[in-house]
């Protein structure tokens, strides 16, 4: 299967933040008969321009189409419940003590009803106690970390995440390696130094381990984050001269990975797999080699299957945005999307929905997304089950643009643990339960 796309750099441009009567920025609360949403996601630093930009430009569009009636079935009624959405948009820039003292002001002040937010996992870990503490519903639609609900949270009540865990990232990732590359039979890893990098690395190798034995780590590599410079980490690499190159590298590192890695021949005649890669598709160009093989952090983005709703979000945003919308756009809309979903299953059409409403509503939902279908089936209802795809990156210099191919799909099922099970003891057992019938492949282009 091929997907294909024009190159475009993300326009970073934060009008977005006071245009259209959906969004406010932060003043003093006023009950406006509104369903205010908190959104949280980075306006300014290294993650704006790959993730928080078109998280936030995808939330304008989804709240103003929503309080048109303008989206596709089933979300084509107003608002949620009748009651129009209002938008208090926050930047998640500045680290996790500044993000919980925001977070206690969009609930204490701002009187938000619920918040969507968070890209940072450390930034999760921060704010889930405090979430529950308030009892506010907190929708996490990116933020990956699989401490959130194992080790941080083990029994929550107020805190959802409609994205996936990194579980699911790497243990897919290692499965395509063993289908795709059987010739692979040693492993250089290079992760940012904080609770993504390192969980990503340890599920990852485990997963790897366990499906090929054999396999041998030579390096890990561990630079800060934001650090920007990795000419002692290339060198190392290259040195101990693994047949794989894994990283989890995202946003402005990742493409300085890229460009520096390339510079100095760290890919050549090596497998690279970047399992968030797909937001780079518009920078990469000919500077990570053909082959790369790339994630979306799921079924969003390029990945995302082709339906009604996804058809609307590549045609919408890219009229307004003058480029596809990446993975972050997907997951702020899937967010969004859930809790109106929740809202409207227990609440009643024209009523203000309560928090107990939209508490009851998640817990256990399946609704519809940009990319396919939801299950809130893990963490007692609480985490979203999904399928993931990772295909190769391909650049045509003749035509500029770039492609995905031999791109393979693994059902959630196949991923992610049963409830009450630890991702580490379910990896190490051999992954009992796993259902891993392989998907149909499908030709997908945008």
């Amino acid at each position: 299967m091929t997907l294909k796309f024009p190159l475009t750099r993300l326009a970073c441009s934060l009008a977005l933040v006071t245009a259209g009567a959906a969004f406010a920025l932060p003043a003093a609360a006023a009950d406006n008969g509104k369903f205010r949403i908190g959104v949280a996601t980075f306006l300014s630093g290294a993650a704006a321009g790959p993730f928080g930009v078109p998280a936030a430009n995808a939330a304008k569009l989804v709240v103003d189409a929503l309080n048109k009636g303008a989206l596709p079935a089933p979300y084509n009624t107003k608002g949620i419940s009748g009651v129009e959405i209002e938008v208090v948009l926050i930047d998640e820039n500045g680290g996790a003590t500044k993000q919980v003292e925001e977070y206690r002001n969009l609930v204490q002040r701002q009187k938000v009803d619920v918040v969507i937010g968070y890209i940072s996992s450390g930034d999760c870990l921060a704010i889930a106690p405090v979430a529950e503490e308030l009892k506010t519903p907190t929708v996490f639609f990116d933020c990956g970390t699989s401490r959130l609900f194992s080790e941080t949270l083990k029994n929550p009540k107020y805190v959802f995440r409609t994205g996936l865990d990194a579980v699911v990232d790497n243990v897919a990732a290692a499965r395509y390696i063993v289908e795709t590359k059987p010739k692979v039979k040693s492993v250089g890893s290079i992760q940012q130094n904080y609770a993504w990098g390192q969980d990503a690395w340890v599920d990852f190798s485990l997963a790897l381990k366990q499906l090929k034995p054999d396999i041998k780590v030579v390096s890990e590599q561990w630079p800060k984050l934001g650090q920007g410079q990795y000419g002692a980490e290339i060198s190392a690499l290259s040195v101990s001269n693994p047949d794989l190159i894994h990283s989890s590298f995202w946003g402005g590192d990742m493409e300085a990975l890229v460009l520096q890695g390339g510079a100095r021949g760290l890919f050549d005649k090596r497998v690279t797999l970047l399992t968030a890669g797909e937001t780079g598709f518009g920078h990469f160009k000919d500077q990570a080699p053909n082959g790369t093989i790339v994630g979306g952090r799921g079924p969003f983005g390029a990945f995302a299957p082709k339906n009604a709703l996804s058809d609307w979000l590549r045609t919408t945003y890219s009229a307004a945005h003058k480029e596809q919308p990446t993975y972050p756009a997907f997951k702020m809309m899937q967010a969004i999307l859930g809790v109106k979903a929740a809202a409207e299953k227990v609440g009643k059409p024209g009523a203000m929905p309560t928090q107990e409403q939209v508490l009851a509503g998640l817990k256990g939902l399946t609704f519809e997304s940009p990319s396919g279908t939801v299950r809130m089936s893990r963490a007692g209802g609480h985490q979203a089950v999904q399928g993931v795809a990772y295909g190769e990156y391909h650049y045509d210099p003749k035509t500029r643009k770039a492609s995905i191919t031999n791109v393979k799909d693994y059902p959630g099922d196949c991923l992610m643990p049963p409830d009450g099970t630890s991702h580490a003891d379910w990896i190490k057992a051999g992954f009992p339960g796993a259902k891993c019938s392989p998907t149909p492949p499908k030709e997908r282009t945008s």
